[in-house]
C-alpha cells in the first residue's frame, strides 16, 4: 500500500461517519448518502495517488460525494424530482478544487451534522438494538460485518436489522435534527445509553479481531460533550468511560484471561486517562446536580486513587452508591452496592442483599453470590453458583473465568 492509498484508508476510517452525516442532511436519504460517500472514497483511490492528498481530505470527500449525488439525481429522477433535488443540493462541478474555499465551507457543519444524525439513530421509535447498530454504522463508520462480529450476531441478521431501521426512519418521517429544548433531556438520555452500551461491549472484549468499541464510544462521547458542553450527564459519561478504560490494560492477562479488580497490577493503569477522567468529574460534582453517570464516574474516580484494593475508601464508595440507588433504584445497582457492602459490613450482610434480588438470569448475580459464599466458607454452594454463572456468561472469557473459579 503506497502513501496515497494509506491516506485514503485513514480518511475512510476517520471521516466516513462525518461525511455520511453531512450527506444525509443534504439528501434526506441514508442509503443515498452512504452510496455517495462510498463512491467518493473510490474516486479518492483513483485521484489521490495521481494528484496528491488534498489539504482538507474531509472537505474533498464531502464535496465529491455531493457532486456524485447531484449526478444521480439528474440521471435517475423524474423531471420534477431532478429539479427539486438539484435545488436542494445546489449545482456543482464534477471534481472539487482543494485550493478553493468550497471544501472549507462544507467542512464547517460536519460535527453538527453528526449530532443530528446521532439523535436520529437514537430516536425512541427505534428499538435499542437498532439504535446501537445504526450509531455504529452511520456515526462510527463501522462495516456491517464488524458490528455483527462485535455483537456475536450473523452478518445477514445485522444487515437486516440495519435495513429495517433505516426503512422505519423513512416511513415514520423521523426528523433529522437536534431535539427541541423540551425534548432534549429525554433524547439525550437515549444517546448516552447507546454510547454506554457500545463502550461496555468493547470494554468486556479481550479479542483483537473485533473493532475497539470502547475507544469508539469515547470518541463519540467527546464529540457529544463538545457540542453540548453544559450537559453534565454527557460529561459524567465521558469521565466514567475514561476512568474505566484506564483500567483495561490490567483487566486481561497475556493469555486473555480476566483479572479481577482486586488482583490487577495498578501500575498498568493508564494514568493520563484516569487523570483526565478525575478532572472532568471533579468539575461536574461541584455543580451539585449529579446524575447516575456522574455518580458512577465518581465511584470510578475513588477506585482510581486507591493505591491498592485493600486501601480503597470503601465507606466513600458506599455513600456514593447510596446516592446512586436513590436516583436509579434498580436491581443491578443494588447488586453492585452489595459488593461494596461486603467490604464495609462483611459478606454475610451482602449475601442477604444479593439473595433478595430478582436477577437469576444475570451471570454476574451468580458470580457475586459465589464470591460471597466462598468467603463464608460455603464452598459447595459457591461452586454451584459459579457454574450457574458460567452457563449464562455472554463471552468466552467470562465463561472460562467462572468455570475456573468453580474448579
Amino acid at each position: 500500500m503506497n502513501a496515497a492509498e494509506a491516506a485514503v484508508t485513514e480518511a475512510f476510517r476517520l471521516e466516513r461517519g462525518r461525511a455520511v452525516a453531512t450527506l444525509v442532511r443534504m439528501l434526506g436519504d441514508i442509503d443515498a448518502a452512504e452510496e455517495a460517500v462510498q463512491d467518493a472514497f473510490v474516486r479518492a483511490l483513483e485521484v489521490w495517488p495521481r494528484d496528491g492528498v488534498p489539504p482538507n481530505a474531509a472537505g474533498w470527500i464531502v464535496t465529491t460525494a455531493k457532486n456524485r449525488a447531484i449526478d444521480v439525481v439528474r440521471r435517475e429522477g423524474s423531471r420534477q424530482s431532478r429539479y427539486e433535488g438539484a435545488a436542494r443540493l445546489g449545482d456543482g462541478g464534477t471534481e472539487p478544487d482543494p485550493a478553493s474555499g468550497v471544501a472549507e465551507r462544507l467542512d464547517q457543519p460536519l460535527e453538527d451534522d453528526q449530532l443530528r444524525l446521532m439523535f436520529t439513530c437514537c430516536h425512541p421509535a427505534l428499538g435499542l438494538e437498532s439504535q446501537v447498530a445504526l450509531t455504529l454504522r452511520l456515526i462510527a463508520g463501522l462495516e456491517t460485518r464488524d458490528i455483527a462480529r462485535a455483537f456475536l450476531t450473523p452478518e445477514a441478521t445485522m444487515a437486516q436489522r440495519l435495513t429495517r431501521a433505516k426503512r422505519k426512519i423513512s416511513a415514520a418521517r423521523i426528523p433529522y435534527r437536534v431535539p427541541s429544548a423540551d425534548e432534549l433531556p429525554e433524547r439525550v438520555g437515549a444517546v448516552l445509553a447507546v454510547l454506554y452500551l457500545v463502550f461496555n461491549q468493547g470494554y468486556g472484549e479481550a479479542r483483537t479481531d473485533v473493532p475497539d468499541l470502547s475507544r469508539e464510544a469515547i470518541r463519540l462521547t467527546r464529540a457529544l460533550v463538545a457540542l453540548l458542553p453544559e450537559e453534565l450527564e454527557a460529561r459524567g459519561l465521558l469521565a466514567l468511560e475514561l476512568l474505566t478504560e484506564a483500567r483495561r490494560p490490567a483487566r486481561f492477562s497475556a493469555d486473555g484471561d480476566i483479572v479481577l479488580l482486586a488482583d490487577q497490577d495498578r501500575g498498568l493503569w493508564d494514568a493520563n486517562l484516569a487523570r483526565e477522567g478525575r478532572g472532568i468529574i471533579a468539575d461536574c460534582m461541584v455543580k451539585r446536580a449529579a446524575g447516575p453517570y456522574q455518580l458512577q464516574a465518581a465511584i470510578a474516580a475513588v477506585h482510581s486513587m486507591a493505591p491498592s484494593y485493600d486501601r480503597t475508601s470503601w465507606p466513600q464508595i458506599l455513600a456514593l452508591y447510596d446516592q446512586l440507588w436513590l436516583l436509579q433504584p434498580t436491581a443491578v445497582v443494588e447488586l453492585n452496592r452489595a459488593v461494596v457492602v461486603a467490604e464495609v459490613n462483611g459478606p454475610e450482610r451482602a449475601l442477604s442483599i444479593v439473595d433478595g434480588l430478582p436477577l437469576e438470569r444475570y451471570h454476574l448475580w451468580h458470580a457475586t453470590r459465589a464470591n460471597l459464599l466462598a468467603r463464608l466458607g460455603r464452598d459447595d454452594e459457591a461452586r454451584a453458583a459459579y457454574l450457574a454463572g458460567a452457563a449464562l456468561a455472554p463471552t468466552e472469557a467470562e465463561r472460562d473465568f467462572l468455570e475456573g473459579k468453580a474448579r
